[in-house]
């Protein structure tokens, strides 16, 4: 069973890092730790590890604030996402394709959301492909290096799709285009798929 601490920051970096409304705000210990189920040293704990990570700042005095990404910082984001998947989709088509199984399931998965009322359920489930494609290269420390991104993609993630009206069908036509790709062997198409996939987010994004 997992620990208090690590519950916290399980809930911390998934549910609240990961919601753009939360950006510029300051988390309420108390409120947090009642809707976990623990007391305030296991939430204290959790902070101390994203602040370690540089997901959030501890202010003394004020307490534990969640700083809104810059367009800088997002650019840098989707720079380094579409390096590390790009390198993995080369890595997959070296060797066992089969766990693409993984990537078509969570894209039928998120095909599934389409309508779903809280983006975040659809951004969930778009982390998900990205990170079973990264999963597939067999590189367990890319896979680390990548999980390490988890809460600012789901952030821009969702952000983007409150942005841009069709986002969500068009996540799905590109995710396909990737997997298609990936399927065939074509490591060509894969990259560019990549890119163009990451780069309609940004532009999105840019666009504001």
């Amino acid at each position: 069973m997992a620990s208090g601490r690590d519950r916290a920051y399980e809930f911390l970096k998934d549910t609240v890092l990961g919601d753009p409304a939360m950006q510029g705000q300051f988390i309420n210990e108390q409120e947090l730790a009642d809707r976990i189920g623990v007391s305030r040293t296991p939430i204290r704990e959790a902070l101390l590890m994203l602040a370690a990570e540089d997901l959030i700042r501890l202010v003394p005095k004020k307490g534990a604030y969640i700083p809104i990404m810059t367009m800088r910082e997002i650019k840098e984001l989707m720079e380094l996402r579409e390096m590390l998947e790009r390198h993995a989709a080369a890595r997959i088509l070296e060797g066992d394709r089969s766990a693409l199984k993984e990537m078509a399931v969570a894209l039928e998965t998120q095909r599934g959301l389409l309508l779903a009322e809280d983006p975040r359920e659809f951004i969930e489930w778009d982390r998900r492909f990205h990170a079973a494609l990264v999963a597939a290269s067999g590189n367990q420390l890319l896979v680390r290096v990548y999980d390490g991104l988890r809460a600012r993609q789901v952030t821009v993630g969702v952000a983007a799709l409150g942005r841009a009206a069709g986002r969500r069908e068009d996540v799905l036509a590109e995710h396909e285009l990737i997997l298609n790709a990936l399927s065939e062997g074509d490591g060509l198409a894969a990259s560019l798929a990549i890119t163009t996939h990451l780069q309609a987010t940004l532009k999105v994004l840019l666009a504001g």
